[in-house]
């Protein structure tokens, strides 16, 4: 840690000798309620010089004399433009809240303009489920197979991500995705996020970024909550299997420096299942903001979440070709679980000068989860069934604070961020065991506790030399992983550890304000449960290598239209399959996809709007014989399409999704047949009253929100149970047609 300190102390002697003598302009950009507004883009008219509000909403631009005039958008808010009198007196602006216009947008000059793509959906179509929240992020798509409690199966990329495997995932800068979980590296259960309460989403495919570390491989996607609500609201909504939803948004203060508000969500579903889920989750989450001065700020907030659940698990094909059970019924309805997870979380940001701020964060979380699971059902014992029960108990502790330094070179702009940070997690009885109806344990598998660390630092400087902008970046990561094993007569802790380093390297070249070109490569990794680290049966990698390069653009070829494309291309040197009911991680060997992914933002009138996104890949195994390297569920084709309205009270969206037919086996000889599935949004304003209706999907399709090819062993109707296993597709339907109202009170 010395050592990085005295670099990072060089590296900003270095910078300051290289600081150009041109006159400057800072200011700040707030909303009407004195909120920072990030992101804003500031154009000097008279030049090529421009500059982004940070956090805090304070800029610096190059340049500006007395009377030049400056540009200054941002998504959701009126242009401006502003002469210059006094360059000496710092510029501070109030931007105003208007309609969605995409004529207005400007191509940021950023790694991760395509971020603009998110927030373009989000104001057209907000969030208004749990379920929709990941699917605002282009080509991930998800799918529930465990009543609605357990965390949605993740696909991107050519990714079967499992739970998280291979996407990072933090809400207000909480890590989601947990390490060394009992059902599977990466966990990432996101229903403790009330949608309402979500302000930006933040995303980026690829391990390009340095300050984003573990499981970041495919991706990240990392949500702020609101700071401050505009209006307190309680919303009710109701439909079809007995759904009840109630949420409240509070404001409790509301001042111009300060402000708090709390927030609480109930959710009630049957589900469509013959056996009822008993769905429950409640979520409570409350925040508080201070504006400090200069433009800094700190940020308070705490939440807790708790969910039970029955569920009809994955059913076999051949049990509903036969008429044993209808799509919807169940071999074992006694699967199930429960699972709760309270959080407290510091934000702070320190403006130093309008160069240099530090943002600071500390978090800590307390979580349990319990898990019922039968995939088998009379495979391994042919008396009590193959249910099996996975939890743990767990106490997450991080911090992390980062240096944001910005200045002007003879060169051009340089912007620098340098990290540190710490993860903990500690896990008490984590394990798995075979059980009897949910009460009885016949025989633990594995039971212990862990103790796993991640310590970090990163550099992230981006020097912009006109157009052209290079980011080169390096992450060290060094991990520490203990293991008491329970199962062993003795106390004997075993500990293992890691050191891994992540070069990134980008170019990206902006041609105007319309045409972004960029490349990217970069190395980024997923971390092994710290089990099989401690004992590696088969000399698996403690920390996986991921190779990635993406070549693409963001163009706006009309003032209304938007389109995205790139080329992509991502090595793993080793996948992990999870065996639930074995209690292991298979290594699958070295892995390689490349594709091909195209999206489209078009506003076709004042009030209609169209937005799509194609996806394309080719996911391979390496090492496997020819014939034999397909990767089991890996998706290769996906669409999502929708048009929205915005029209004076009204406002809804039409969105269709498709998943293209994928392997279910290694040689192919196993389809899991894909779907498309249309769903209908529409809400009406009537002062202070907002009427909605959900439709899912409106076709009433039948298809398989997830499939894994399974060897299992059922009990006929006649009582006796299969001569011989059989391996086939096990499914859990997809949700028929389903409909929702809801009625918000705004006060």
């Amino acid at each position: 840690m010395k050592r990085f300190e005295i670099f990072m102390c060089g590296m900003l002697i270095m910078i300051s000798s290289l600081h150009a003598q041109i006159p400057t302009l800072g200011g700040r950009i707030t909303d009407i309620k004195n909120v920072p507004l990030q992101g804003a883009y500031v154009i000097h008219q008279s030049s090529e010089h421009h500059a982004h509000t940070n956090v805090s909403g304070y800029f610096v631009l190059p340049g500006v004399k007395a009377g030049d005039t400056l540009q200054i958008t941002h998504i959701g808010f009126d242009a401006q433009q502003v002469i210059i009198a006094n360059i000496q007196e710092p510029l501070d602006l109030t931007l105003k809240e208007i309609p969605f216009e995409l004529g207005e947008i400007v191509v940021s000059r950023s790694i991760d303009a395509l971020n603009i793509v998110s927030r373009i959906d989000i104001e057209l179509n907000p969030v208004n489920s749990s379920q929709e929240i990941l699917r605002k992020v282009p080509g991930l798509f998800i799918g529930q197979h465990a009543g609605g409690g357990k965390a949605e199966q993740l696909f991107l990329r050519g990714f079967d991500i499992d739970h998280g495997t291979d996407v990072s995932i933090t809400i207000d800068g909480m890590p989601v995705n947990m390490v060394s979980h009992a059902h599977g590296q990466g966990y990432a259960d996101l229903h403790w996020l009330i949608p309402e309460t979500i302000d930006k989403l933040d995303f980026g495919k690829g391990p390009y970024n340095a300050e984003e570390g573990n499981f970041a491989t495919a991706g990240y996607v990392n949500f702020k909550t609101k700071d401050r609500l505009d209006q307190s609201s309680i919303t009710l909504q109701g439909g079809s299997f007995g759904q009840l939803r109630t949420v409240g948004m509070f404001n409790v203060l509301d001042e111009k420096d300060q402000n708090a508000y709390i927030a609480a969500e109930y959710l009630y579903t049957d589900g469509p299942f013959e056996s009822s889920q008993y769905f429950n989750r409640l979520n409570l989450m409350g925040k508080y903001n201070l504006q400090l001065k200069r433009g800094g700020d700190v940020s308070v907030s705490a939440s807790h979440f708790s969910s039970t659940w029955d569920a009809s698990g994955q059913i076999p094909e051949r049990a509903v070709r036969s008429g044993q059970i209808s799509r919807f019924g169940a071999l074992d309805d006694t699967e199930g679980g429960s699972t709760s997870r309270t959080n407290f979380a510091l934000n702070h940001t320190k403006v130093i000068s309008d160069e240099l701020f530090i943002k600071n964060k500390a978090y800590l979380s307390n979580y349990d989860f319990e898990l019922f699971s039968n995939f088998t059902f009379f495979l391994r014992d042919s008396v009590n069934r193959d249910q099996i029960r996975q939890r743990e108990d767990r106490r997450i502790f991080g911090l992390e604070s980062v240096l944001n330094y910005n200045t002007l070179m003879t060169s051009g702009e340089f912007n620098l961020e340098i990290g540190v940070g710490l993860r903990n997690d500690q896990i008490n009885d984590v394990g798995l065991s075979y059980t009897k109806n949910r009460d009885s344990t016949l025989t633990y598998i594995q039971r212990g506790d862990i103790t796993e660390s991640n310590y970090y630092a990163f550099v992230n400087p981006e020097f912009e030399f006109g157009s052209l902008t290079i980011n080169p970046g390096v992450r060290l990561d060094y991990f520490q992983y203990l293991y008491q094993n329970a199962l062993t007569p003795a106390y004997d802790p075993q500990n293992e550890s890691k050191v891994f380093v992540s070069p990134k390297l980008n170019f990206i070249y902006n041609f105007s304000d319309n045409l972004q070109a960029y490349v990217k490569s970069g190395i980024g990794f997923h971390s092994n449960d710290t089990r099989l680290v401690i004992e590696r049966p088969n000399n698996e990698e403690i920390i996986p290598l991921a190779l990635g390069n993406d070549v693409g653009f963001t163009w706006k070829p009309f003032p209304r239209i938007i389109i995205n494309g790139a080329l992509w291309h991502l090595f793993l040197e080793q996948e992990f399959v999870y065996v639930g009911d074995e209690g292991v991680v298979e290594a699958s060997g070295r892995t390689r996809r490349y594709g091909f992914d195209f999206g489209m933002r078009y506003q076709l009138n004042d009030w209609l709007y169209f937005n799509g996104d194609l996806n394309i890949a080719k996911p391979r195994s390496i090492d496997e014989p020819a014939g034999e390297r397909f990767i089991p569920l890996a998706p290769s084709r996906t669409v999502l399409a929708g048009l929205s309205v915005q029209k004076a009270k009204l406002s809804g969206a039409i969105n269709v999704r498709y998943l293209g037919d994928r392997p279910a086996n290694e040689d192919q000889s196993s389809i899991a047949f894909g779907y498309t599935v249309v769903d209908l949004n529409a809400t009406y304003d009537l002062g202070s009253f907002t009427f909605g209706v959900m439709v899912e999907n409106v076709f009433d399709v039948d298809w398989n929100e997830t499939q894994f090819d399974t060897e299992s062993r059922i009990r006929l109707p006649n009582g006796n149970l299969e001569a011989e296993p059989v391996s086939e597709i096990h499914f859990t339907p997809g949700t028929p047609i389903s409909i929702r109202g809801s009625m918000t009170y705004k006060f």
